[in-house]
C-alpha cells in the first residue's frame, strides 16, 4: 500500500470514521496546526540541551497525537473521539508551577532569539497559540470541541514559553525586553 492514495487530489481529505471534507475546512486547519506544532516541538526537542525538558517534550508530542485525533474526529463519526483527560491538563499545570518557581527565571517579556534552543521553543509556542485559535474557530463554527482539548493547548503554550526561559537561564542568556534604555511595564506571561 502506498502513501500516495490519490484520494486527496481534488482537495478533500478523510476524517476519522471515513467522512470526507475539504482540506480547507476549519476542522482540518485545527488538527493540521496541531500536526505542525508536533513537528516544530520535535525540532525544539532535537536541539534541547536540557534532558528533563526534552523528555517532557517527547511526552507532550505523544499527547498531541491524541489532541489532533480528537479534533479530527467529528461527533457524527462512527469512531470514538480520543479524550484529553483532566490528568493530562493537570500534568502540564504542575510543570508550569514547578518551572515558574525556579529562582532567577525571567519576570519580563522576552525577545526570542537570544538562545537557539529557547528560540525553537518560542516558535513552538507561537504555533501552539495558532492551534488554539484554530480550535476555538472550530468550536465557534458549531463543532463540539472538548473543554480539555482547549485547556491542554492553552496550558501547553504557557509551558513552552517557560521551557525557553529555563534554557536561557541555564545558558546565562538575558532575553529581557525591558532594560534601562527600554522602559515599560514588566510582564512574564506567554501571551
Amino acid at each position: 500500500m502506498s502513501i500516495a492514495t490519490k484520494r486527496g487530489d481534488k482537495g478533500e481529505t478523510g476524517l476519522a470514521g471515513g467522512i470526507r471534507i475539504s482540506k480547507a475546512d476549519v476542522r482540518v486547519e485545527a488538527y493540521g496546526t496541531i500536526d505542525e506544532l508536533n513537528s516544530v516541538l520535535g525540532f525544539a526537542r532535537s536541539i534541547c540541551s536540557n534532558p528533563e525538558i526534552a523528555g517532557w517534550s517527547l511526552e507532550i508530542q505523544r499527547t498531541l497525537f491524541r489532541v489532533g485525533s480528537a479534533l479530527a474526529t467529528p461527533p457524527e463519526s462512527p469512531k470514538k473521539q480520543p479524550q484529553i483527560s483532566d490528568e493530562d491538563v493537570a500534568l502540564l499545570t504542575e510543570r508550569v508551577y514547578a518551572l515558574e518557581a525556579k529562582p532567577g527565571l525571567l519576570s519580563d517579556w522576552s525577545i526570542p532569539g537570544a538562545h537557539t534552543g529557547a528560540a525553537a521553543f518560542d516558535v513552538a509556542r507561537t504555533v501552539c497559540r495558532r492551534a488554539e485559535r484554530a480550535a476555538v474557530r472550530l468550536q465557534e463554527n458549531g463543532s463540539e470541541v472538548h473543554a480539555n482539548v482547549l485547556a491542554y493547548i492553552n496550558r501547553l503554550s504557557d509551558l513552552l514559553w517557560l521551557f525557553g526561559r529555563v534554557l536561557e537561564l541555564e545558558a546565562g542568556v538575558d532575553s529581557h525586553l525591558r532594560d534601562d534604555a527600554h522602559g515599560g511595564p514588566r510582564w512574564s506571561r506567554a501571551w
